[in-house]
């Protein structure tokens, strides 16, 4: 090496630290880890929440109606998925709190929160492109009133985990249409010394596309 190439004088290094401050760095395909969102219970879980995206199917320019809002998961998601737009409609303050603080930690604080009772709470909202019932399903008027909302053509996927509200689906695909399937989770998990499957709550999935020309 030539002895002049490394003749100075030369600039200080500078150095430059950047902290997150405990922040992660999620991916965006759908079906984030239960613990990116803070919740009270009331949370579509991981693997069920990637097959209700996906039969959601989020397109650009799109907007999600997430009725029952819980943690807000579904709409947070629909948003990191490339739907343009999404309106939580939850009943209990506290919860819609928490959905806001989820949208602003998960990189979507132009989420809109509703706080009230579907259907009521529905009225006069920008008219959507989906629509997913995680609450409230056996609520008078809810799926009437988000049919009759949704763009032709859009998506109206719910879930339900009851015997009643499984029930309330059965009759729903009669009157509308659409499929029907059954989700079943079981993660392992500590039996005493060994590990053994612990199954979670059989979910019900009940999928309608309004037709273009809708009755």
């Amino acid at each position: 090496m030539r002895a002049d190439a490394v003749a100075g004088p030369y600039p200080r290094l500078n150095v430059v630290a950047v902290e997150f401050a405990g922040r992660v760095s999620w991916p965006e395909v759908a079906g984030l880890p239960d613990e990116a969102f803070e919740h009270d219970g009331q949370l579509t879980k991981r693997e069920v929440r990637a097959v209700t995206l996906s039969t959601l199917a989020p397109r650009p320019g799109e907007a999600l109606w997430d009725i029952g809002g819980g943690s807000g998961s579904i709409g947070i998601e629909w948003m990191r998925a490339g739907g343009a737009a999404a309106i939580s409609i939850e009943r209990d303050a506290e919860r819609a709190a928490r959905i806001e603080r989820n949208a602003r930690a998960l990189g979507v604080p132009q989420l809109r929160v509703v706080v009230g009772t579907a259907p009521e709470a529905l009225a006069g909202l920008a008219a959507p492109d989906a629509v997913f019932i995680g609450g409230g399903l056996t609520g008078a008027g809810v799926v009437d009133a988000a049919w009759a909302a949704l763009r032709p053509g859009g998506r109206l996927v719910a879930n339900a985990v009851t015997l009643e509200s499984a029930a309330d689906l059965v009759t729903w695909r009669e009157k509308l249409g659409g499929t029907l399937t059954r989700l079943e989770v079981a993660r392992a998990g500590d039996v005493g010394a060994f590990t053994g499957w612990r199954a979670a709550l059989p979910v019900v999935q009940w999928i309608a596309i309004k037709p273009e020309e809708s009755p």
